[in-house]
């Protein structure tokens, strides 16, 4: 059977209710740094993320100048690396934090962005299994698609002990 959901926005908060109008999920609206430990992102400049439903993600980054190529636009590497980090905290998300890695992750260049823009990104989960998580992003600026990236993460079965503290 079909669920159908709703989306309610009241007091800074989204409410997920069902059919049966009962609440199934609170979720902030707001967005939070997910960049806070040393790293590759957190050096590049950090990303905002916020969950928007159990399947629907959203996260975004301001270009600046070292995230720039010879030609003054956005260097495809860094469009990349911003896709899997947004992309990889959904799939970590969506199998309820377990640890995620990427396994495949495939991206087509559409447009540009520069200087001062704000990137959005939107990941839709596609399926979940209870080893996988299969996904599809697209990057905007000033409402234009400038990346879409479609891709599958492996769900790690790790003990919180067994992690590398610090990372």
């Amino acid at each position: 059977s079909s669920e159908i959901s709703y989306l309610l926005f009241c007091d800074n908060f989204y409410y997920y209710i069902n059919l049966n109008f009962y609440i199934v999920k609170k979720m902030s609206n707001k967005f939070e740094q997910i960049s806070l430990k040393p790293g590759f992102m957190k050096h590049n400049g950090g990303v905002m993320f916020r969950n928007i439903s159990d399947s629907e993600y959203e996260f975004k980054s301001s270009i600046n100048e070292n995230h720039l190529n010879a030609a003054g636009i956005t260097h495809g590497g860094y469009l990349s690396a911003l896709v899997d980090a947004g992309a990889g905290t959904a799939a970590h998300r969506s199998a309820n934090n377990a640890p995620c890695v990427t396994i495949s992750l495939d991206l087509k260049f559409i447009g540009a962005s520069k200087l001062g823009d704000e990137i959005i990104g939107n990941v839709k989960i596609l399926k979940k299994t209870k080893t996988l998580v299969f996904l599809f992003c697209e990057l905007k600026t000033n409402d234009k698609i400038i990346t879409s990236a479609s891709g599958v993460w492996k769900i790690i079965k790790i003990k919180p002990s067994e992690l590398v503290q610090g990372r």
